[in-house]
């Protein structure tokens, strides 16, 4: 760390309190000059830092910027946190890294994605200030099949921790959306590369984005009708925002450090929005009309064709006929 980041994460360990110049200085064995450079960088950065004589420098409540440390304080484990304001996608860049010998627990966090993936090809709208967009990197030791089960105790940890940080009740739309309000707040997406000679995963790349607040321009005409966010306002989602990713981060450690418990599916079921609706099946390019019965212990979908066959869903896109 740099004296820049030193600075800010003393001032985050102490936000909303006055931290003196030379106490700084001395815990961080620098110079107050030093210090004082830190401060005004930080100040240019955008950072909302008040200092006054006799007592020193405090990074205001309200101050919402995320940073490793604005995450950090809120974990109960440990990850390799990486924020930036902008990126192309977080899954692109965590996956370069992780070609590149990243560890596990590596986590890319952006403020924006201009090239945001979602599935089957999608891109994933990520303006500015405007959601949470996350990346974390695994290296499990499962085979292919099992990664399905990534995604799903990913949406478990998701839900828990939006209704952590806001009043609203969070669903699945199986296999990887998460609703509040009937529209969607979140998308999860998994990719990974595969080893032939062991059959199975070198790593995952575990990428999340929930949508904050509603953009200022509002969200684009082709999901303007069913997309959502979880506040309304900045000012409802100050401080929101890291609390969100850690305990997002906390919550989904827990489910895979014990992988093959599978504790989260029972809540998994739990939370399906599509049992029991007339869905469409979207397949080879063809809408098939279902009817959504049962999630089974594995995470499939048993579904119920309009000739009355039933069959069961491992992966696949899915929608509510309205």
């Amino acid at each position: 760390m740099n004296v820049k980041e030193k600075v800010l994460k003393e001032l985050e360990n102490n936000k909303g309190s006055f931290v003196s110049g030379g106490s700084l200085a001395t815990n961080l064995n620098v110079s107050r000059n030093s210090v004082w450079k830190a401060i005004n960088a930080l100040k240019k950065d955008g950072y909302v830092i008040e200092a006054k004589s006799n007592k020193g420098y405090q990074l205001m409540e309200d101050n919402d910027i995320l940073s490793t440390w604005s995450i950090s304080k809120y974990l109960n484990n440990d990850f390799d946190i990486q924020v930036f304001d902008q990126v192309t996608s977080t899954n692109t860049l965590l996956k370069e890294m992780a070609n590149d010998g990243a560890c596990e627990k590596t986590v890319i966090v952006a403020n924006e994605q201009t090239k945001g993936k979602g599935r089957t090809g999608k891109s994933f709208y990520s303006p500015k200030n405007s959601g949470v967009y996350l990346s974390l990197l695994l290296r499990p030791d499962i085979t292919a099949q099992e990664s399905l089960f990534i995604t799903t105790c990913a949406a478990v940890a998701v839900c828990k921790a939006i209704e952590d940080i806001c009043d609203k009740k969070a669903y699945i739309k199986w296999v990887n959306d998460i609703f509040v309000d009937d529209k969607k707040v979140s998308g999860i997406l998994t990719e990974a590369s595969f080893n032939i000679e062991t059959n199975k995963l070198d790593y995952v790349v575990l990428g999340i984005g929930i949508n904050i607040v509603t953009p200022s321009t509002g969200y684009p005409e082709d999901i303007a009708n069913i997309a959502t966010s979880l506040f309304h306002s900045q000012a409802d989602s100050i401080n929101k925002k890291s609390i969100l990713i850690a305990h997002f981060l906390d919550y989904f450690w827990e489910y895979y450090k014990n992988f093959q418990d599978k504790s989260y599916v029972q809540e998994y079921i739990d939370r399906s929005m599509l049992l029991g609706k007339s869905i469409v099946i979207k397949q080879n390019n063809n809408n098939i009309k279902a009817l959504a019965l049962d999630i089974d212990e594995n995470c499939r979908l048993k579904v119920k064709l309009e000739d009355n066959t039933e069959m069961w869903l491992s992966s696949g896109e899915v929608s509510i006929v309205v």
